[in-house]
């Protein structure tokens, strides 16, 4: 045994009270460093979706609207997610898609800063967002300034023209943690409002949206909330904002009295009014039931594990990879739950590990080392940077069937 291995072995005795791993079904052999696109799925999820699906479905069928609570889930898995991203009760609906839920949020912004027209967005922020923030610009006359989330601050400094901060908590591609609380009391001196992402913070990195008086956020929850593929967003609106959000996508489940067949709309108190079409009850479901093995953790404690990972992955990399060229901060205040490593051939070194069993993914020019804290040990990221070694020596990530690309990669 050498060095890495003696410091791997008293890292998890260290954070032994934090290894979750049990919780999850995993296959054994399996270094899984994706859970920053996909989180694994966690033990009780199929029993759950099955009930859904066996009892309330196939024996409730329509009265389990009322029955099985699901008309309410939205706002009760909302309540979920919003334990650990610092939120009240009574501030997130959970349904639609990221992008359906960052339309509604900037346009509720637009609305809330009538007469200003600038937004400042991060242009490496991930490309849904400079999508949605585009066409949103279009439609409400923004002008959108293009800068680095350091360079906000400055920016704000003296400004009255900025209508809202739109920004990325990690950055996806390098797991860059930006400084949500600093931008966000800038913005407010400035009169500005702030939406954030919180695509790659949630359930990785504490967020703490009411201590630091975020205004609107949004966020997935098939990452480190391990919701499943396509699991439904969440929406955040802050209480002193809910009367005045204006929800563009006015759909009858935000309707003060949906059943009433309005053909006027007339919104719903509260974050209810957030709430677009029919919620998907079966991934809601899958969600609801992969949060419950959250339910009992400190995302404070989640932070420390996954600090202490993400370090020990670097440095062994710096080991024995040398030369390693890092996309990641090495500070771990400014680093995300990631390892990202810039490679020009970061594509093959991704398929590569994955046949060996350290299964990561790539953006373009880097290989992504997502680390979901709860399930991965240090062992693990010894592994993973051990095999990343194997992989660059013999030169496997060159071979043929590592240069075919599928549609997602």
């Amino acid at each position: 045994m050498d060095e890495l291995d003696r410091t791997a072995r008293a890292l998890d005795a260290e954070h032994a009270a934090t290894d979750l791993r049990a919780r999850f079904e995993l296959p054994p052999d399996v270094v899984y460093l994706d859970g920053n696109s996909l989180g694994p799925l966690a033990r009780g999820v199929g029993d759950a979706v099955a009930r859904v699906v066996e009892q309330e479905w196939g024996r409730g069928l329509v009265g389990s609207w009322n029955d099985a609570g699901w008309w309410e889930a939205p706002l009760r898995v909302g309540d979920r997610i919003g334990r650990l991203v610092g939120a009240a009760p009574g501030q997130v609906a959970v349904g639609d898609s990221t992008s359906v839920r960052l339309y509604q949020s900037l346009h509720a912004a637009a609305a809330l800063r009538p007469g200003r027209r600038t937004v400042l967005a991060d242009p490496s922020s991930f490309p849904t967002d400079l999508y949605v923030l585009a066409s949103v610009a279009r439609q409400v006359g923004w002008q959108i300034a293009l800068l680095s989330p350091d360079d906000v601050p400055a920016r704000l400094s003296g400004s009255d023209d900025v209508a809202a901060v739109v920004l990325s908590h990690v950055d996806y591609r390098t797991g860059r943690l930006w400084d949500l609380p600093g931008v966000t009391a800038a913005a407010h001196a400035a009169g500005a409002v702030t939406v954030w992402d919180l695509c790659h913070s949630a359930g990785a990195v504490p967020v703490d949206l009411d201590e630091h008086g975020v205004d609107l956020a949004v966020g997935c929850t098939y990452k480190y909330l391990n919701g499943g593929p396509g699991a439904p967003a969440f929406g955040y609106v802050a209480h002193r904002h809910q009367d005045a959000f204006a929800n563009v996508l006015a759909g009858w489940t935000g309707h003060a009295d949906p059943f009433a067949m309005s053909g006027t709309y007339v919104p719903a108190p509260g974050v209810a009014r957030a709430r677009v079409g029919t919620p998907p009850i079966l991934s809601l479901a899958a969600l609801d039931a992969a949060l419950v093995v959250l339910d009992d953790v400190d995302v404070r404690a989640v932070r420390r594990r996954s600090s202490s990972l993400t370090a020990f992955l670097r440095a062994c990399l710096e080991a024995l990879v040398p030369g390693t060229r890092f996309a990641s901060p090495a500070d771990d205040d400014r680093r995300g739950s990631q390892v990202s490593v810039r490679h020009d051939e970061a594509w093959g070194i991704v398929r590569a590990l994955a046949a060996r069993g350290v299964v990561g993914d790539h953006r373009p020019g880097i290989a992504r080392l997502g680390v979901g804290a709860p399930y991965l040990t240090h062992a693990d990221m010894l592994t993973a940077a051990r095999t990343f070694e194997a992989v660059l020596a013999g030169g496997e990530h060159r071979a043929a069937e590592h240069r075919v690309r599928p549609t997602v990669t």
